[in-house]
C-alpha cells in the first residue's frame, strides 16, 4: 500500500517528528502570552484587528485559558508520544485562527496560518489509522501498527519543550544573567540536535550491522 510505504520510510518519520517540533513550538510565544494575561498585540482598537484582539483579551480567563490550550497542545506535540492528542488540540485552536485571520483579512497573516493548517494536516493524516476505531461503531477491526519515535526522539522534545518555554516566555531576557541563560539554552538546543542524530545514526547502523 501506498500509505504504509510512506510511513515506514525512515526518511519521512523524521520529518514528522521535526515538523511536529516546530507546530508545537509555534504555540509556545502566543500561548504564553495569553496565559500570563499579556496583550497579544499594540494595533489600535480603531483597527476591526485591534478591536477584536482587545475584545478577546478583555474576556479575561477566557484569554488565559485560550493560552493554557495552545502551550498544552505545544508540549504534546512536542513529547511525540502523545503527539496525536496534541494535532487534535492543535487543529480545534488553528482552525479558529486561520479562519480570523481569513475573515479580518490579516496581511500576510493567513498565509502563514494556512501553511500552519496545511502542516497540521499532514500530522493527522500521519496518524489517521489511530483514528479509525472511533469511526468504526461497534465492528471489529484490526489498526494497523507503525514503529512510534524511537526515545532519543522523545527524549529531545522534553529538553527542547523545556528550552523553548523558557525562551518563548514575555519578558526582557536580553541582558545580564538572563543573557547567559539564553545562550546556555540556546547552547542545550543545539547540542541536543547534534547529539540525537548521532545516536539515532549510531543505533540504526549497529542494527543494519546485526542484521547483515
Amino acid at each position: 500500500m501506498t500509505f504504509e510505504r510512506l510511513r515506514t520510510n525512515r526518511f519521512n518519520h523524521w520529518i514528522i517528528i521535526h515538523l511536529r517540533y516546530l507546530v508545537g513550538f509555534a504555540f509556545f510565544p502566543s500561548g504564553l502570552t495569553k496565559l500570563i494575561g499579556n496583550r497579544f498585540t499594540v494595533l489600535s482598537t480603531d483597527t476591526p484587528i485591534g478591536y477584536f484582539f482587545e475584545a478577546m483579551y478583555l474576556t479575561g480567563f477566557y484569554w488565559n485559558f485560550l493560552g493554557f490550550c495552545q502551550v498544552v497542545a505545544g508540549i504534546l506535540l512536542m513529547t511525540q508520544r502523545f503527539a496525536l492528542l496534541g494535532t487534535l488540540m492543535f487543529l480545534a485552536i488553528l482552525s479558529n485562527i486561520w479562519i480570523i485571520t481569513i475573515s479580518l483579512s490579516f496581511t500576510g497573516t493567513w498565509i502563514i496560518t494556512s501553511f500552519m493548517m496545511v502542516a497540521v494536516i499532514i500530522l493527522l493524516i500521519w496518524d489517521h489509522h489511530k483514528l479509525i476505531p472511533v469511526f468504526g461503531y461497534n465492528q471489529p477491526m484490526t489498526v494497523k501498527a507503525y514503529p512510534d519515535p524511537e526515545r532519543p526522539w522523545i527524549s529531545a522534545g522534553l529538553i527542547y519543550t523545556a528550552c523553548l518555554l523558557y525562551l518563548s516566555f514575555p519578558g526582557p531576557s536580553t541582558q545580564g544573567p538572563e543573557l547567559w541563560i539564553l545562550r546556555g539554552l540556546l547552547i542545550v538546543i543545539v547540542s541536543t540536535f547534534l547529539f540525537t542524530h548521532y545516536k539515532v545514526y549510531k543505533s540504526r547502523s549497529a542494527l543494519l550491522k546485526n542484521q547483515g
